[in-house]
C-alpha cells in the first residue's frame, strides 16, 4: 500500500532554506545538496526542500497557499516555540492566538511558505 513520505517545498535557494530549516527543527538534515534537501519530521515522513527552477514539470503556483501544521502538547508548548522562533529571528505572520481550533502562530520560511505551530483544543 502506498504511504505519504515526504512533504516537497519548491524554493528559490535549496542552502539557505535548508539552514533556515534545521535552525528552525533543530536537526540536520539527511540530504543536502544544492538542488534538494530532506529533513525527517516525524517516523516515515520527510520534509523535502527542492530548487523550484530544476522541479519537472515545472511549478506555476508561489508559496504562501498552504501551510505545514506542527501539533505541540498544549498551550504552554505554543507560547514557548513562538518565543524560540521569534529569538532565532524566524518571520512571524500571526502570533500567538486562539483560534475555533485552539491555539496557534503562524510563521514564514525564505520563500513564504506557512509553518503553523497549534495545540489543539483540549490539549
Amino acid at each position: 500500500m502506498q504511504h505519504a513520505s515526504k512533504i516537497l517545498l519548491y524554493v528559490n535557494d535549496t542552502r539557505a532554506s535548508a539552514r533556515f530549516y534545521g535552525n528552525v527543527l533543530e536537526r540536520e538534515p539527511t540530504e543536502a545538496g544544492p538542488d534538494f534537501a530532506s529533513f525527517p519530521l516525524a517516523p516515515g515522513l520527510q520534509l523535502g526542500l527542492w530548487r523550484r527552477d530544476g522541479v519537472k514539470p515545472t511549478p506555476h503556483l508561489r508559496a504562501g497557499g498552504n501551510e505545514i501544521g506542527f501539533a505541540v502538547e498544549d498551550r504552554a508548548a505554543v507560547d514557548a516555540a513562538y518565543e524560540r522562533w521569534a529569538a532565532k529571528g524566524v518571520p512571524i505572520a500571526l502570533p500567538p492566538t486562539d483560534l475555533d481550533f485552539g491555539r496557534s502562530f503562524v510563521a514564514l520560511d525564505p520563500d513564504g511558505h506557512r509553518l503553523r505551530v497549534y495545540a489543539a483544543n483540549g490539549a
